[in-house]
This record gives C-alpha cells, sequence and structure tokens, in this order.
C-alpha cells in the first residue's frame, strides 16, 4: 500500500469501476491535475464481474472509485463482496444527489468516503483519496496493534479478565478459564461474584474497587467450577473511555495455591523438627535426672515401709514420674520422621480396618456411622499400619467431639481430579477458627488430660506419605477432615 504521509511525490494505483465511459474521462482528467506530489495512474473496468475479480485478487491498487449504479448491480453489492472476502481496500462511493440514504449505506458497510458526481473537483478528489488512504493505513495499525496486545492476552501465562461494570464477564483468556474451569461460553454467563469463595470478601473487593478504582494484591480464596477453593491474588484496574467515564475493569489473577501449600508443609516440617529437637533434649536433659529420681524414690519406700502417708506421695510421685517419661517417649515418636514399610494398598480397606478397631467406641457413645466408599479407586504404595494410626486419631478425635446419641460420623472416600480423597466429617462441637491453625502444633488440646501430640503424629504419618491435610469447621455445627493422596506418588 501506498505511504503517502511522508511528504515525497508518490504514485497512487486508482482503480475505477464505472460503466460510463465518459465518467472515466472525468475522473482520469480530474486526477491528472494533482501532479505536484501526487502521480496517480488509473486502470478502468466497466464490467462488474471482472472488477470484483480483480480487486479481489490483486492489492497492486491502493484504492477503488465506484460507481452506483452498475446496471443490473449496483455500487454498494461491489462493496458488500469486498468486504465480506475479507479485502479491505479503501473505497469512494460516486453517487448522483439525493442519495443520502445510499451514502449513509455506503458508509456503513465499509466506503471510506462519498462524492457526488458532478460536483467535486480535482481538489476534493485528491484530499478525499488521500483521506481513504491515510485512514486505511491508521486502521490497519490499529488493527495490527490490537492484534498484537490480544495475542498477549490470549497467549498470557496469567489468567487476565476484563467484567463490566455489573461485574459480569465481558472477556477472559484460556489462562482463567483453566484456572476456574469454566469454558468461555460459561464464564460469560457468570459474574465476577459467582467466583468467589466468600461473600463477604467480594463485598470489600467491590467496595475497594469502586473507591480507588483499582485493586493492588488482594489476597482471596476463588471457587473453580467443580467447586474446588484456590489460595489467589488479584490485580484490578478501572478502564475508562475518551469521555473519562468507566465502562469496564481488568484484572490479573494469580494462582498461590501451590506456594500455599509448599510454605504450609515448609512450615509443618519446621514444626515438626522443632519438636524434634525438643523431645532429644528433653529426653537427655529429663531421663538422668528421672531416673535418679526413680531409684531415689524406691530407696526411700525402703526406709518408710509400712507408713500409708508416705506411701501414698510416694505413688503420686510414681505416676507423675512415669507420665513425664511417657510424655518424652510420645514427643519423639510423634515428631521422628516415620520410616514406611510400604505395600500396596486399598484406601477402602485400610479405612475398613481402621473403623472396625473404633466400633465399641461407636457403639456406647450412641454414634450414627455413615460410610460412602467409591469403588475401584487406584491402589498406591503406602504403610497399611501408619495410615490405621493417623485414621485412628482422626475418627477417635471426632467421635468425642460429638454429643452421646447424637453424633453422626461420615467418612467418604472418592477421586477429585487426580487426587485420591478422604473425608472424615462429625456434627460435633465444632473448632473455633483461631485454633484450626494450631490443630497438628505439639501440645495442643481440647481434651482434659490429652498431650496434644495425636494429631501431630497424624500429619507426621501423612507428610510421610506425602498426602495433605485440611480441615474446614464451623462451631456448634461440626468438622470435617479432609485427606489428599497422590496415588502416583
Amino acid at each position: 500500500m501506498t505511504d503517502i504521509t511522508n511528504g515525497k511525490k508518490t504514485e497512487i494505483k486508482v482503480f475505477l469501476l464505472d460503466d460510463d465511459e465518459d465518467d472515466f474521462i472525468i475522473v482520469e482528467d480530474l486526477l491528472s491535475e494533482l501532479n505536484s506530489l501526487l502521480t496517480i495512474s488509473v486502470t478502468w473496468e466497466p464490467d462488474y464481474e471482472k472488477a470484483l475479480e480483480i480487486v479481489k485478487t490483486s492489492d497492486e491498487y491502493d484504492i477503488c472509485l465506484v460507481d452506483y449504479r452498475l446496471g443490473e448491480y449496483n455500487g454498494l453489492q461491489f462493496i458488500k463482496s469486498l468486504r465480506e472476502s475479507g479485502n479491505n481496500i479503501p473505497l469512494i462511493l460516486l453517487t448522483g444527489q439525493g442519495d443520502n440514504e445510499i451514502d449513509y449505506e455506503a458508509m456503513k458497510l465499509g466506503a471510506s468516503d462519498y462524492l457526488v458526481k458532478g460536483v467535486f473537483d480535482a481538489q476534493l478528489l485528491g484530499r478525499s483519496i488521500r483521506y481513504a488512504i491515510n485512514h486505511s493505513q491508521s486502521v490497519r495499525e490499529l488493527n495490527a496493534n490490537e492484534e498484537k496486545y490480544r495475542s498477549l492476552f490470549m497467549r498470557s501465562v496469567d489468567a487476565i479478565y476484563i467484567i463490566n461494570k455489573e461485574h459480569l464477564f465481558i472477556d477472559a483468556n484460556p489462562s482463567l478459564e483453566n484456572l476456574l474451569g469454566y469454558s468461555r461460553d460459561e464464564l460469560m454467563k457468570i459474574s465476577m461474584k459467582d467466583t468467589f469463595s466468600s461473600q463477604k470478601a467480594y463485598s470489600y473487593f467491590n467496595q475497594m474497587l469502586a473507591k480507588n478504582l483499582h485493586v493492588k494484591d488482594f489476597e482471596v480464596k476463588l471457587c473453580t467450577k467443580d467447586d474446588k477453593e484456590l489460595d489467589c491474588i488479584i490485580n484490578s484496574v478501572a478502564l475508562k473511555d475518551e469521555n473519562d467515564e468507566i465502562y469496564a475493569y481488568q484484572g490479573i489473577v494469580h494462582d498461590l495455591t501451590v506456594r500455599k501449600k509448599a510454605e504450609k508443609e515448609l512450615l509443618v516440617a519446621e514444626k515438626l523438627a522443632m519438636t524434634g529437637q525438643i523431645a532429644r533434649s528433653m529426653a537427655h536433659e529429663v531421663r538422668n535426672p528421672l531416673t535418679n529420681l526413680n531409684l531415689a524414690m524406691e530407696q526411700l519406700k525402703e526406709e518408710v515401709e509400712d507408713n500409708e502417708d508416705a506411701d501414698m506421695y510416694l505413688d503420686i510421685i510414681k505416676r507423675n514420674a512415669r507420665r513425664i517419661e511417657q510424655l518424652i517417649t510420645q514427643m519423639l515418636k510423634s515428631s521422628k520422621p516415620k520410616e514406611l514399610n510400604s505395600e500396596e494398598i486399598c484406601i477402602n480397606d485400610v479405612l475398613e480396618e481402621t473403623i472396625a478397631i473404633t466400633q465399641d467406641r461407636i457403639k456406647l457413645r450412641g454414634i450414627k456411622l455413615e460410610t460412602d466408599f467409591t469403588s475401584f479407586l487406584p491402589k498406591f504404595s503406602a504403610d497399611k499400619e501408619q495410615l490405621k494410626t493417623a485414621f485412628l486419631n482422626i475418627i477417635i478425635n471426632a467421635i468425642e467431639a460429638m454429643e452421646e446419641n447424637e453424633g453422626v460420623l461420615r467418612i467418604e472416600t472418592h477421586m477429585s481430579a487426580d487426587m485420591l480423597m478422604v473425608e472424615v466429617k462429625d456434627n460435633g462441637k465444632g473448632i473455633p477458627e483461631h485454633e484450626i491453625r494450631k490443630l497438628f502444633d505439639p501440645f495442643f488440646t481440647g481434651k482434659a488430660g490429652g498431650m496434644g501430640l495425636g494429631l501431630t503424629s497424624t500429619q507426621n504419618i501423612l507428610n510421610s506419605h506425602k498426602a495433605q491435610v485440611d480441615v474446614e469447621s464451623e462451631v456448634g455445627v461440626g468438622t470435617t477432615f479432609s485427606i489428599s493422596f497422590n496415588p502416583r506418588n
């Protein structure tokens, strides 16, 4: 395409479709007058079909002048056919006087301009041609830029979206579709609100966006199509038109789920390592004086034989010394990395055996047991006895959290994506949110007389199997432990 914006003498190739040779001569004469900066050549074709074929298949022409009246055809049909074929050559329609509706229709179809026959002169014709070519070049550049940025939008590894003022999705890239599990058509039917796990969080996000016209590093849990929660960060900004009016909001979503999981696993590992260090120090520093204490107590017992008061106090000392010994032993066991005696197991079989161990306790407390085990789950390599210990701790905690004769214990297995899931649900007293984070901490317990090491040991076992455990609870409603295994590990 010719560039006529550089101030140098330029050749412009014009194609004229007109079935009247006299009109061709007039146009050619007018164009010959424009010889200061422009060298213009004209190719004339009176036949509609030939002209359509030439312009469609050739890219040598810079602009096409089209007469409206072409026998059985007209200029609007020509313009429409060209545009439908994807040809974007600049077009100027030559019309008769009083054809305002035709002129308007031509512009709608993609003509750059229209001129009234018998009225325009050489200067007007030249100006119209220069405008049409420049406009076409600008449109092409805009389209190229749009295509470039559209490509960046579509190929970005970051999830990007555009929502309207009502927060309905109006555009989304494939990364967002993959992140949330929706197809593009499905996303266009929902709002940003539908993707938030917490409506309270959405309300705050909406308020901040409306107030500041942008939101930076907003941490939130988003829900996928299959109700899986993702830890994400959203950055969003308002989009304004030429009148400084907001017409949409654009945002980028970063998935932090894997990073959060890694941070959580690192924290657990650090806690277990610290517990192990404390346990080893205590075992070294406490067991020696404890041994001396027990020896002295036995010696003292011989000296004060047949003294009931002394016997009572000695028994108290003995019981507490034994408890200290048990505590140290439990600490060492709970924090020590588990050596696995692995074998191919079916998780349903492991749970059935664990439930059998707790059956008497379930009956004594009048607990209703519900199981929903998915058949034909994949087998995987694991230490069966250790998993039974881990599940046993969780199930016993659930049983003891429920009221007698009112409790419902539900244990489920199923596949979620590629993960094998075990869920243990109870309708017990629930756990306050601030305590959930401490559940697996050493010595944290809500039970009188408990050491607070059962769930620490459970998490240590599950970590050894590269399993993930999550806890959801609501006070007065109940608690759900969700354990996910990757059977391919």
